[in-house]
Formats: C-alpha cells, sequence, structure tokens
C-alpha cells in the first residue's frame, strides 16, 4: 500500500447539528468511533483530526489522535483538511485521505479499498456503491454518473442519469460514499480555488474537483456506512455500528 494519512476533520459549529462530532454514540463520541474505524483499516501510517474547536481538540487527544487546530474560516473538509496538511511532515508522495467525522461506521474494508487501489498517477479518487431503487430521489443520497473508465462525469443529489426510454440491459446506477483520497498537489490546488458554481449549486464540494478541470476516479464497492447529518440519524448509526461491530470482516 502506499504511504497514507487519514485526516478527519471536524466542525464544532454544525448548523444542523450542534458539537456533532462529540455526539455520544454508544457511550463514545462519534468522532472517536471514526479513529476506531481508521485504526482497524491499518491502512494509515497516521491518523489526524482537524478542527476549528479546543473542545474536539481536547476530546481527540483523550482517545489518543492528533488534534491539528485550523481556521473557523475552512468551508469545507478540503479547506480544513488542506490546512491541516502544512502541519504535518511526510513524504512528498504521500495520499492524504479525507475521512468523514459523521461517518461512525464507515466499514475498515471500504478505507482499505480506497487506499489499496489507489495509483500514482490519479489526482484524486472515491468510493461509489450502487444505489437502491428507494434512493434515486432522495437528495441525501449523492448520486454519481461514471465514464467508461471509471471517472466521475458529475456528482448530483438528483436522480441522475434521466432514463428517457428503458434500457437493455438495465443501467447501473451508483451512489458516492463521501470518502476522498487525493494526491497533496492536488488537495492543495483545491483548496485554494474559490468555490465554484455547480458546488455551490448543489452544496457538493467534490464538483469544485469537476469543474477544475481534475479526474476523480471512483473505485466500486458494495460497503455501506450511515451519514449523520441531524440528530435523528444517531439511532440509525447506531444500529449501523452493532451491526458492523458484530460483523467486522464485512464490507
Amino acid at each position: 500500500m502506499p504511504y497514507a494519512i487519514a485526516i478527519i476533520p471536524a466542525r464544532f459549529a454544525s448548523s444542523r447539528f450542534p458539537a456533532k462530532p462529540l455526539a455520544p454514540l454508544l457511550a463514545k463520541p462519534m468522532l472517536q468511533h471514526v479513529f476506531q474505524r481508521c485504526q482497524e483499516s491499518g491502512a494509515f501510517e497516521e491518523i489526524f483530526v482537524a478542527t476549528e474547536d479546543e473542545r474536539i481538540a481536547q476530546a481527540a487527544r483523550h482517545f489518543g489522535a492528533k488534534a491539528i487546530m485550523t481556521s473557523a474560516d475552512c468551508t469545507t473538509g478540503t479547506e480544513r483538511i488542506a490546512q491541516a496538511l502544512t502541519h504535518i511532515a511526510c513524504p512528498k508522495e504521500t495520499l492524504v485521505v479525507n475521512v468523514q467525522g459523521d461517518e461512525p461506521a464507515m466499514p475498515p474494508a471500504a478505507l482499505r479499498c480506497l487506499v489499496q487501489n489507489f495509483r500514482p498517477e490519479w489526482e484524486m479518487a472515491t468510493l461509489v456503491r450502487p444505489l437502491k431503487p428507494e434512493e434515486n430521489n432522495n437528495p441525501n443520497v449523492v448520486k454519481v454518473a461514471l465514464s467508461l473508465d471509471g471517472r466521475a462525469l458529475y456528482f448530483s443529489r438528483a436522480p441522475i442519469p434521466y432514463a428517457r426510454a428503458a434500457a437493455n440491459p438495465p443501467l447501473q446506477r451508483w451512489a458516492h460514499m463521501g470518502l476522498y483520497a487525493y494526491s497533496p498537489s492536488a488537495l492543495c490546488l483545491m483548496a485554494q480555488h474559490p468555490p465554484s458554481p455547480l458546488e455551490q449549486t448543489e452544496m457538493l464540494e467534490q464538483l469544485r474537483a469537476l469543474e477544475m478541470g481534475f479526474s476523480c476516479f471512483c473505485l466500486p464497492g458494495d460497503f455501506s456506512s450511515v451519514a449523520v447529518d441531524t440528530p435523528e440519524d444517531v439511532p440509525l448509526a447506531e444500529a449501523a455500528l452493532q451491526n458492523l461491530l458484530a460483523n467486522p470482516d464485512a464490507g
């Protein structure tokens, strides 16, 4: 595997769920679960938490993570991990993985898949999974259309591609998993670029990379996770966690 580090962006001031990274799930802060999934993957040389709030930094240090303070002005996780990277001494060809701080049940196998399959010539990669029919019109499940060689053509909250007629054979539709791997140079260029029009329209930061002309390769897998966007998502995440902990080798 390449030399890889994980950076978990964790923001205290969430409008929909203040102090979300510290929300208790199965008697542990959500952020600690994310950290432990990174540890269990065995994919990373080092694991960091990037935050704007000392309360999150203190909690991270308490359970053994390395915390890096970043600016409260960071508008995306990409910007936060790029800023954190400037405080980390690592080899030039380090693979940087953005592990979302609100997905405590991210399977360790998914993290390994992303790191193991990243190619040195790539700028960026992410994971996709088969889209469930009931998710097609759910704006919280991000869809992605792929090129024949596996690059992302477009990400959207809308059901894409539009099926004007029945496809034969049926078209495979993909859901995006919010996990990114970057080359350090691509990460820094993305963070320096202002928010792009499509990014602002869909509220999807990965569209900035596509609008800048970067290639984002999508690795398919039958993985599942639960993102915690609001307090109402906590019971679903706890159920997913219990299932993952009971079946640690499952995707």
